[in-house]
């Protein structure tokens, strides 16, 4: 995980998963030169059109989720309030 955080270019990581991550770094930082041949490359690797379709709808809400946290300042917890969520959420889940 480290690795792939560091350079998802260089990590250890199948060339499916790089691909889409690449298409997900356009997707969320050039959005707006997006083509389907992008989506072809990615598919070319032999990721599916569901996989495509999984990774995008994951990122769509991660970045609508981090523009509207900066759009309203949302304060950033310690980490103390980031160990008390994990510590939740790997107890009972994202169900509430």
């Amino acid at each position: 995980m480290a690795a792939v955080l560091a350079d998802y270019t260089r990590a250890p990581i199948s060339e499916q998963l790089r691909g889409t991550l690449g298409l997900l770094q356009k997707v969320t930082r050039a959005y707006a030169t997006v083509t389907v041949d992008d989506v072809k490359v990615v598919r070319a690797l032999g990721v599916t059109r569901a996989q495509v379709e999984d990774a995008l709808a994951v990122a769509f809400a991660f970045n609508t989720i981090t523009r509207l946290a900066d759009t309203f300042a949302f304060p950033i917890p310690e980490q103390e309030g980031f160990d008390m969520s994990a510590k939740m959420l790997l107890k009972r889940g994202y169900n509430l």
